[in-house]
């Protein structure tokens, strides 16, 4: 199964930005832990990440066209604000599962409401690294092929 892992503004900055949430691993540990899960789950994986929210649209809607059957999502800061994503998610029509590595539901209010979420078949919320991994193991045992 060809699967896309998305990943939203700020996450580049794993390992600099707040350590007390988010740790002290970088977003290259994060991309190596994704690729060897893969390989153990027998999935092909494409990363992308961008802190652009037209960017994040643009490579959902291509996903449509290129063989992607599932997306992981983390869409970080724009959960709370992007309608685009949530839209784009909406017009592909891909299985997809949210990934957040902090528990959102326990940090500030504006962070309980996910717009991409509202367009997700599963949620893997507070788990760090290891949600991208059930995330991914979730998408092959549940979701349709195209």
């Amino acid at each position: 199964m060809k699967l896309l892992i998305v990943n939203g503004p700020n996450l580049n900055m794993l390992g600099i930005r707040e350590k007390h949430l988010y740790g002290d691993r970088d977003y290259e540990a994060l991309c190596a832990a994704i690729r060897n899960w893969a390989e153990e789950l027998g999935a092909e994986v494409e990363l992308f990440q961008s802190n652009h929210e037209g960017a994040i649209v643009d490579r959902i809607q291509q996903a449509y066209f290129d063989g992607t059957q599932g997306i992981v999502i983390n869409p970080a800061a724009y959960t709370h604000t992007s309608v685009a994503i949530l839209d784009a998610l909406k017009a592909v029509q891909l299985p997809a599962a949210e990934v957040h590595l902090t528990d959102v539901n326990a940090r500030e209010p504006f962070r309980h409401v996910s717009y991409a979420g509202m367009a997700c078949q599963a949620h893997f919320i507070g788990m760090g690294f290891d949600g991208y991994k059930r995330a991914m193991a979730w998408m092959l045992e549940n979701a349709p092929g195209r």
